[in-house]
C-alpha cells in the first residue's frame, strides 16, 4: 500500500476581494456558450474582471480524452488521466472545474463556467467548495432551461443526430440524465427569451449581489 500523501494547506499573505462562480448549467445546445459568451464580453465593456471557462474547450487541455493524451504521453498515462464521457469521467470533468473556478474566483475574477453538469450531486460538491473558501453569494447557477426539443432542433454540433442514430451513447438528454437544478440563483428559459434579455438578468443579478460597480 502507497505511503499516504502528505499536504498543507499555506495561509497567503495577500488578500484578494474575491469574485465569484457564475455557473451556467442546461442541456447540450441551451445556449450556454452563447450567454456566457455574450455576458463576458458585457463584463469586459463594463472593465469588471472575468474569465470564461467553456466545456468543449477545457476537454481540449485541463481535462483531454485519453486519445487527445496519447501521442505525448502514451495509452497507459492517457487512460489513467485522461476523461471520456462516463458517468464517473463527468464527475472529475466537473470537480476538476470546480477546483479551478475557485481558484479564479479567489483571484477576484468573475469567472463565468459553461458546462452541461447534468448530475445535481457534482454541482452541489462545487457549491460547497467554493462556499467553503469564500462565503454566500460567491456561487451562482444559472440554469438555462431550455426544452429537449429545441435543442435538438438546434443540434450544433450534431450530436443529437449521431445519438439518436446509436453512433454515440451516453448522451445527455436522449440515454443518460439531465437533473435539473431545484433552487438555482437563476432561472432562464432561453427557449422563449433573446440572449440580451436573459444576459441582462444575470447582469442584474451579479449587481444586485454585489460583484459589479
Amino acid at each position: 500500500m502507497a505511503d499516504k500523501t502528505l499536504v498543507t494547506w499555506h495561509e497567503h499573505r495577500v488578500q484578494r476581494a474575491r469574485g465569484c462562480v457564475v455557473w451556467f448549467t442546461g442541456l447540450s445546445g441551451s445556449g450556454k456558450s452563447t450567454l456566457a459568451n455574450h455576458i463576458d464580453f458585457q463584463l469586459n465593456e463594463m472593465k469588471a474582471p472575468s474569465f470564461l471557462l467553456d466545456g468543449d474547450n477545457v476537454r481540449h487541455g485541463l481535462n483531454a480524452s485519453p486519445e487527445l493524451l496519447e501521442p505525448d504521453y502514451g495509452s497507459p498515462f492517457a487512460e489513467r488521466f485522461g476523461l471520456s464521457f462516463a458517468a464517473d469521467d463527468r464527475s472529475e470533468n466537473i470537480r476538476r472545474i470546480g477546483c479551478v473556478a475557485d481558484l479564479f474566483c479567489s483571484a477576484g475574477l468573475i469567472t463565468l463556467t459553461a458546462f452541461v453538469s447534468p448530475y445535481r450531486k457534482d454541482r452541489q460538491l462545487v457549491r460547497d467548495t467554493v462556499l467553503r473558501s469564500g462565503g454566500e453569494g460567491d456561487f451562482v447557477e444559472v440554469f438555462v432551461d431550455t426544452p429537449l426539443e429545441i435543442c435538438e432542433s438546434r443540434d450544433p454540433k450534431g450530436l443529437y443526430q449521431k445519438a439518436r442514430a446509436g453512433e454515440i451513447t451516453g448522451f445527455t438528454g436522449i440515454d443518460d440524465p439531465y437533473e435539473p437544478p431545484e433552487h438555482p440563483e437563476v432561472h432562464l428559459s432561453s427557449g422563449s427569451e433573446s440572449v440580451e434579455e436573459s444576459a441582462g438578468q444575470v447582469i442584474e443579478y451579479l449587481k444586485n449581489l454585489g460583484k459589479l460597480g
